[in-house]
């Protein structure tokens, strides 16, 4: 059973997205939080952004989590020595890999490129720092190049590569292609991490096809937080590849919940009712035909257990429920109701939430029980 590692990216891409700023308290908490659900490492941000965040990054560092954790670096000394002096163990070190980006970006070649990472690599190898590379724009990169920086930074001694599908420019088929490829005859000690951009909303699918096809780590961030349409989110990678994968990983699934929660807070982002396995809404049901599968076998319509998640099923009344939904939730409040009544009920429970065009309240249908079974005691 294949292991899944992660490699969070909250602290430093998630940041990233429009509008996010997290306080150094807030880092610090979500730090703690990373550690408590399960993660082996994690990005802590980037130093060479001032004195300010390498402050944090210092303060983060003292709390002596037992987790990696990873600062990112462009390919220039100042960077990497603003790394060191954080007492960081790891250095991402990024390069631009396709032609537009190297050429737009740093006005360079493939050779030039090549010469800046081998620069790179070895003043931070040389000052102890364990090196992992990033390809910026992989997506469009010739696959060739790919493999000959491979090489030649492996002889380096760099081991961990990033491969970035920086504008979301794959679908889950091209990219398994891609990456299988582009570790075809590797060394076994050599890792791929692949970090997807959600733009298509294919990064979970994206970053699955590549964990499938031989790269070794998830890079993902909390909710998919990041630039513009976010990352791949931990919680959907996570829960996919051991339900549909059946693989495993570190991360316990029990934590995700609280850990959403306190990073969409500092976030200034709510968590959308309908979000996928953490959403207020993710294993509600209203419909009468699956509310009556559920109460007699919850295999009917569950995919997961959502107490997994530390959640539970939330049945709703509405215009869509059936006479089981209308039952249970009255012996749940200690009411029965006759055949008849219970129609009645029904009746007007999908009245007014269609006039509503929301659910009604279980307390409500209840009060309408009560009043109707007083009425016919009156009477």
């Amino acid at each position: 059973m294949k292991v899944l590692r992660i490699c969070d990216t909250t602290l430093r891409d998630g940041e990233q997205a429009a509008g996010v700023a997290y306080t150094v308290e807030e880092k610090l908490e979500i730090a703690k939080a990373l550690v408590a659900c399960g993660i082996e490492q994690a990005e802590v941000g980037i130093p060479a952004m001032g004195s300010e965040e390498r402050a944090a990054i210092r303060r983060l560092l003292a709390l002596g989590l037992p987790i990696q954790w990873m600062a990112w670096n462009r390919a220039r000394r100042a960077d990497i020595d603003a790394t060191l002096s954080t007492g960081v163990d790891w250095a991402h070190i990024s390069l631009p890999v396709s032609d537009i980006q190297m050429k737009a970006k740093l006005g360079a070649g493939r050779s030039e490129i090549m010469e800046l990472g081998k620069a790179a690599v070895n003043y931070a190898l040389e000052n102890g720092l364990t090196v992992s590379i990033g390809f910026e724009d992989a997506s469009r990169a010739e696959l060739g190049f790919l493999r000959e920086l491979m090489e030649t930074l492996g002889r380096e001694g760099v081991r961990r590569y990033r491969y970035a599908d920086t504008l979301s420019m794959h679908h889950p088929g091209g990219l398994q292609e891609r990456v299988a490829v582009l570790l075809t005859g590797c060394p076994d000690d050599i890792e791929l991490e692949i970090h997807c951009h959600n733009d298509f909303g294919l990064a979970t699918a994206n970053t699955l096809a590549a964990i499938q096809a031989g790269a070794k780590w998830a890079s993902t961030t909390v909710l998919g937080i990041g630039e513009r349409a976010g990352n791949a989110p931990l919680e959907e990678v996570v829960m996919a590849w051991k339900h549909l994968y059946n693989g495993t990983c570190t991360v316990r699934a029990e934590s995700l919940k609280s850990l959403a929660e306190l990073v969409a807070r500092a976030a200034g982002r709510g968590i959308p009712e309908a979000r996928p396995l953490l959403g207020r809404l993710a294993f509600a049901h209203e419909s009468g035909i699956h509310v009556d599968g559920l109460l007699k076998d919850p295999r009917t319509y569950q995919s997961l257990d959502p107490q997994e998640l530390g959640m539970s099923h939330e049945f709703l009344l509405g215009k869509h429920s059936g006479r089981s939904s209308v039952r249970q939730v009255l012996r749940k409040e200690g009411v029965e109701v006759s055949e008849g009544l219970l129609v009645s009920l029904l009746h007007r429970l999908r009245q007014t939430a269609g006039e509503r065009k929301r659910p009604v309240a279980d307390w409500e249908v209840r009060q309408w029980a009560l009043e109707e079974l007083t009425q016919q005691h009156e009477a």
